[in-house]
C-alpha cells in the first residue's frame, strides 16, 4: 500500500506543478472542473444517491462551469465575479456556521435535497478558489495548497509519535490533540520563513493556523460522511489515496475562506456600495 501510495504521489506532484505553471486559464479551469465533478461523483456515491440522480447531479456543476469558463458574452466578467463573490461567501457560512453544528450533532443526513447542497458548498468553491487564486499567481495558490499539505502531513506523524488524546473518535479515531498541536506549530514554521523570506507581514501566520482549523474540519466532515456510508475511501481514482476526495479534504474548507479573505475589499466595496 505505501508503495502504491508513494508511486501514485510521484506521479501526481510533477504533473499538478506542470499543469498549475504552465496551463493556460481556461484549460486549468476546465481541468480542475474536470476534478470537481469527479468530487461530487463521489460525493454523490457516499450520498447513496440514484445513479440517474448522480449523473444529472454531476452534469448541472459541470455545465455551469464550462459556461463561466468559456462563455465571452458582453457579461462575462460580471457573471464571474458574481459567481466568484457568492460562491466564496457562501462557503463561509458553510463552514464557519453549519459545518460546526453538523460536526458537533455528527446528524445524519437523509434528505437528498440537503445532500445535493451540501456537496455543491463543498466541491464548487473550491473550484472557484482554484480558478481565482490561481488567475491572481500560481505561486500564491501552491503556497496555501502547502500550507494545508504540510499542516495534514504534521498533524499525521505528531499523533502518529505523541497522540493520546482524542479529538472526536467517534468521527475520526485516529485524530489526536497532540497532532492538531504538531500541525500548528510545523505550518507556524513554514509561515514564519515565508514571512522572512518574502518580507511578508507575521499575520500570515496567524491565516495559516485558521486554515489549519478549517483543514481539520473539511478532513472531520468527510469521514463523517464516509463513516455513515459504510466506507473507507470516497472513491478509488487515485490508486494508495483513495478518491479525490480524500485528498483535497482539507482544501475543501481552507482554500475557499483564504480566497474570501484575499478578496475581501471586493466584498467590503459592495457593502458600502449596498449601505
Amino acid at each position: 500500500m505505501l508503495k502504491t501510495r508513494l508511486l501514485t504521489a510521484a506521479i501526481l506532484i510533477p504533473l499538478f506543478l506542470a499543469v498549475l505553471f504552465l496551463l493556460p486559464d481556461p484549460y486549468w479551469s476546465l481541468l480542475m472542473l474536470v476534478a470537481a465533478g469527479a468530487g461530487l461523483w463521489e460525493w454523490s456515491g457516499m450520498a447513496r444517491f440514484k445513479l440517474s440522480v448522480r449523473y444529472l447531479y454531476v452534469a448541472a456543476a459541470m455545465v455551469g462551469g464550462v459556461f463561466l469558463t468559456f462563455w465571452r458574452g458582453p457579461e462575462n466578467a460580471f457573471l464571474q465575479e458574481y459567481s466568484i463573490y457568492w460562491g466564496l461567501l457562501s462557503a463561509v457560512i458553510f463552514w464557519v456556521l453549519l459545518v460546526p453544528v453538523w460536526l458537533a450533532t455528527r446528524a445524519h443526513i437523509k434528505n437528498i435535497y440537503l445532500m445535493m447542497l451540501a456537496g455543491w458548498l463543498i466541491v464548487i468553491p473550491l473550484w472557484l478558489a482554484l480558478v481565482s487564486l490561481r488567475g491572481i499567481s500560481p505561486w500564491l495558490l501552491l503556497g496555501l495548497m502547502l500550507a494545508v499539505w504540510i499542516a495534514d502531513s504534521a498533524a499525521y506523524f505528531a499523533g502518529k509519535r505523541f497522540g493520546k488524546r482524542k479529538l472526536a473518535i467517534n468521527i475520526s479515531p485516529g485524530k489526536t490533540w497532540e497532532g492538531v498541536l504538531g500541525a500548528w506549530v510545523v505550518v507556524s514554521l513554514y509561515g514564519l520563513a515565508l514571512c522572512l523570506s518574502l518580507d511578508i507581514s507575521f499575520w500570515l501566520i496567524v491565516g495559516f493556523w485558521g486554515m489549519t482549523i478549517l483543514s481539520i474540519m473539511g478532513d472531520l466532515l468527510e469521514s463523517l460522511i464516509k463513516r455513515q456510508a459504510g466506507l473507507k475511501d470516497s472513491g478509488s481514482l487515485l490508486p494508495g489515496h483513495g478518491g479525490i476526495l480524500d485528498r483535497v479534504d482539507g482544501l475543501t474548507s481552507s482554500l475557499p475562506l483564504a480566497a474570501f479573505f484575499i478578496y475581501f475589499p471586493l466584498y467590503y466595496q459592495a457593502w458600502m456600495h449596498s449601505a
